[in-house]
């Protein structure tokens, strides 16, 4: 199973390296430099108020199902006809639910608008997800891979030629972004359904009652966890636009949602890592196979990764934002300036939960294929609970860097209890050498970023040497071994 993961993590990063980075630094970071930072927290706000039901869109099916499926792939077929039927059904009331609180929250005509192509997005997006989960579940990686980054290679192709094509004379419309994100992800979900139809050696659609309770009631508690985690990740631009007065609340959402845009794109390394292993723990679960090794594996490999991408983003926070995210035409120089320091104050913390995030992708997922739900959901609950507690305390007084620290506090939480939870039910030998040397690689990472700053070069060029001697530390230090990934790469054995 080392082997499985290793090959197909490599192209799975590889394809994703390739394409993801240019969605978010290219596109994504263009579109909100283009319509400026009240227009784009206008659209971020809803879409992150969009995420706080999603649930309703999945109830916990595709997690439920990428288990099932790995645990028991002849089930594809039986299950397949009725859960189509199923998402359908949980569209209309996801549509009902969403609108409804709109209504409640006192949306406007402008809000509703959007909200309704954004509702559209979401349901294709879930759909696309629960297809992916039934390719990943028969463990093939390496179509999962393709279909995880085509939505994204669409998005670039049509969001181009709107940004750069000369189209039109007219300035680039928020909407045509939201637009180009309804066509990218309904191409995708056509192939992905014509893949698993293909699989599932699919003919028509079969509605069985008593089944698709079943289905619901097993997938309960995970809905019940998507739905916190969810809250806990994407409640903070919702709250600052609702808490904050209306003009100051959509720019606050924008300039949160410049430093999140990275945290984001870090976030997506993490969640590869997720994809692959939730299948892989499933099935040595039930095939009573030990874990240990393939946690420590992926645990040192995204740890080693999160640790530098903090820390870097720690030392040069200022930097990246002014790089990133240039002054607007009408925008005076002092404005700019409290923009970037804020930006910039964000970043750093919000980069800091990209540790605890990326732990508890590989300490949660594997609670998650053990079918651990209930410590899972009591965990996210109180995250949740840390969440809204610091948002509603920092926000009105601290704006967005408010929920910032939120967002730092709920993650920690997060990564920290699961990882005492895993050790409790895993029994896990405590490797005190391991832990000491995690320490130490922390430490070394601090010092090349502190060292790096003292160089007498371009910020670019001293941002390179921190991440180049801080990848370089993983050698001596032998939390990758390079010669033992070489050998289980080169084994026979799965």
């Amino acid at each position: 199973m080392q082997k499985k993961f290793l090959k197909n993590l490599g192209l799975l990063l590889l394809l994703n390296l390739l394409i993801k980075p240019f969605w978010v630094l290219g596109i994504d970071r263009s579109v909100q430099n283009a319509v400026g930072s009240e227009e784009f927290g206008f659209y971020f706000s809803i879409l992150n108020f969009s995420f706080l039901f999603s649930i309703l869109l999945d109830f916990g099916i595709t997690n439920f199902n990428n288990r099932n499926i790995a645990q028991n792939s002849q089930l594809l077929n039986k299950h397949f006809s009725s859960i189509l039927i199923l998402k359908i059904l949980l569209l209309v009331v996801y549509v009902i639910f969403t609108f409804g609180v709109g209504l409640i929250i006192g949306y406007n005509s402008s809000q509703f608008k959007m909200l309704g192509w954004i509702a559209v997005n979401q349901f294709l997006m879930s759909f696309v997800l629960y297809l992916r989960s039934n390719v990943s579940g028969l463990l093939l990686f390496k179509t999962d891979s393709f279909l995880s980054v085509l939505d994204r290679l669409l998005m670039i192709l049509f969001c181009s030629v709107l940004l750069w094509g000369n189209l039109t004379s007219e300035k680039f419309q928020i909407e045509w972004f939201v637009y180009s994100q309804t066509a990218a992800y309904g191409f995708t979900a056509v192939i992905a359904f014509l893949v698993v139809v293909k699989k599932a050696s699919f003919r028509r659609l079969t509605w069985n009652w008593p089944f698709t309770l079943m289905i619901l009631k097993k997938s309960i508690p995970f809905a019940i966890l998507a739905l916190l985690m969810v809250i806990y990740y994407r409640i903070d631009a919702v709250l600052i636009e609702r808490l904050l007065p209306e003009n100051t609340g959509e720019t606050q959402a924008g300039i949160y949602a410049q430093a999140y845009r990275l945290l984001d794109a870090a976030g997506m390394i993490a969640f590869l890592f997720a994809i692959l292993l939730l299948p892989l723990f499933a099935r040595m679960l039930k095939q009573k196979q030990s874990v240990e090794s393939l946690v420590k594996l992926s645990f040192s490999l995204l740890f080693t990764v999160s640790v530098i991408v903090a820390l870097g983003s720690f030392y040069y926070s200022k930097e990246l934002m002014t790089w990133l995210y240039p002054i607007h035409a009408d925008e005076v120089i002092i404005r700019y300036s409290a923009r970037l320091d804020q930006s910039a104050l964000i970043f750093s913390l919000l980069m800091f939960s990209f540790i605890a995030i990326s732990s508890s992708y590989i300490f949660g997922t594997l609670l998650t294929a053990n079918g651990n739900m209930r410590q899972l959901n009591i965990i996210a609950g109180s995250s949740v609970l840390v969440s809204l507690i610091i948002n509603f305390l920092l926000i009105p007084r601290l704006q967005s860097v408010g929920s910032a620290y939120a967002s730092l506090g709920s993650q920690y939480v997060t990564g920290i209890v699961q990882i005492i939870v895993v050790q409790r039910i895993f029994m896990f030998r405590i490797n005190y050498r391991y832990i000491a040397v995690l320490f130490v690689f922390i430490a070394g990472v601090i010092f090349a970023g502190i060292i790096s700053k003292q160089l007498p070069f371009p910020w670019k060029i001293n941002f390179i040497v921190m991440l180049t001697g801080s990848g370089l530390l993983i050698l001596p230090l032998r939390l990758i071994r390079i010669r033992e990934l070489i050998r289980i790469l080169r084994s026979e054995q799965e």
